[in-house]
């Protein structure tokens, strides 16, 4: 039987380099840094005193006030996000089915913020819980996003969270794809969202030496596939996408941005937070995603890489694409935006998905910024700092999260 296909038909996002799609873009391929001096809370006694803050955010801009007190900074940013996706695909609720559009959409960890504060009364009070909100947990838990979503606009079809750490949205988006191919929805809301940049955030990646210590030159921090990379710079935001079954989008005469044309997932079953020797379970998935694309390896255009800036991943990465592709492998540009925009964690899959996605729109390739000196070990195509025009029509965007989890999605440049 032939397969439901899943198009593209709504953007949203809320990120370090700006607010809308638009600026969002314009900025990645301009190769600005996000990154400056963290000025949410006192820094002074932290290892890392800087990260890729979301600017100039208004929340009541997208909704009431007495809402914004009622939710975690993350659920603000994915209703931001799924706002203007919404907008942007044009979707007339009047006119459709509530039990068919469904919302699966993630967060690594949910409300740390909220946590942080509320735990701050407890320590306060002596450990008398008589000041905890009673909002503390739904403003808490990471499925809210999805439940806020749904009740914002009336959806009533499959509706949950993923969480898997720094794969979350992109399992969010494959789950979505397969809820559409097997005919449980004809529209889904997906993608993710995260705000950890706070001290306990913060303060827990120190601890497990993860974070860039860059302080001297935060715009500098990030430089994934570079041999003086020392870390990761952690990013906030959310990111969403509006996915529907291509005979509905079209039957609605709505704009199609591409295909979502495979999905492979794996695990490594190897450590906690280290990635498997020579990437072997993020290049089966991205094995699994080609085959389910039903193309081949050098059909791939340009890969929108994981590239943390970690040690242990870029390497890793690296190894795999090289796995996958062959020699391949050094003909196609291989970039990573978390130069620019840092790690958004549980929406970096989300995010990464819609810069590939516009990659494929706009013929140009974003950047990998901050490349200075080559790393023997990464010795590929990285983009190295200025952004390139290159027809593209299919893109792989992989991720991978502490946990051992693995996600590579291709997208399509849409064709009848």
């Amino acid at each position: 039987m032939q397969k439901r296909r899943v198009v593209i038909t709504g953007l949203g996002v809320v990120s370090p380099l700006g607010n809308t799609v638009e600026e969002f873009w314009n900025n990645l391929v301009a190769g600005k840094s996000g990154a400056g001096p963290i000025t949410y809370f006192d820094t002074t006694h932290f290892d890392t005193k800087f990260a890729c803050q979301v600017k100039n955010f208004d929340p009541l801009n997208y909704m009431d006030r007495k809402l914004t007190t009622r939710v975690d900074p993350f659920t603000q940013f994915a209703l931001a996000a799924s706002q203007m996706a919404f907008a942007d695909s044009g979707l007339d609720m009047s006119k459709t089915d509530p039990y068919r559009v469904g919302v699966v959409y993630g967060s690594g960890i949910g409300g740390m913020w909220t946590y942080d504060k509320e735990q701050r009364k407890l320590y306060d009070k002596q450990g008398n819980p008589d000041r905890i909100s009673p909002f503390f947990i739904p403003m808490l838990i990471a499925d809210i996003a999805a439940g806020r979503i749904s009740m914002v606009y009336g959806l009533k079809g499959p509706n949950y969270a993923t969480i898997s750490a720094c794969t979350t949205s992109a399992h969010s988006i494959a789950d979505s794809v397969m809820l559409i191919q097997r005919g449980n929805a004809d529209v889904m809301v997906t993608g993710g969202s995260e705000a950890v940049i706070c001290p306990m955030g913060v303060g827990g990646f120190n601890a497990m030496k993860a974070l860039s210590t860059r302080n001297d030159a935060p715009e500098k921090a990030s430089r994934p596939f570079e041999k003086n990379r020392d870390g990761f710079v952690m990013g906030e935001g959310g990111a969403t996408l509006i996915l529907e079954e291509l005979e509905f989008a079209k039957a609605r005469g709505a704009k199609i941005y591409g295909e979502i044309a495979g999905i492979g997932m794996t695990a490594d079953a190897h450590h906690i937070t280290e990635p498997a020797p020579e990437g072997q379970g993020v290049a089966e998935a991205m094995r699994i995603a080609i085959r389910d694309a039903d193309i081949t390896a050098e059909d791939i255009d340009c890969v929108n890489a994981h590239g943390t800036s970690t040690y242990y991943n870029d390497k890793n990465e690296t190894a795999a694409i090289k796995k996958v592709f062959g020699a391949h492998a050094y003909d196609i540009p291989v970039h990573s935006i978390k130069s620019m925009i840092g790690h958004l964690l549980g929406a970096a899959g989300a995010i990464e998905s819609i810069a590939s996605v516009l990659t494929i729109n706009k013929g140009i390739v974003p950047p990998t910024i901050n490349y200075e000196t080559p790393d023997p070990e990464c010795d590929l195509n990285y983009v190295p700092n200025k952004a390139i025009e290159k027809q593209i029509k299919t893109v792989m965007c992989d991720n991978s999260g502490f946990g051992g989890h693995n996600t590579a999605l291709v997208f399509k440049k849409y064709e009848e």
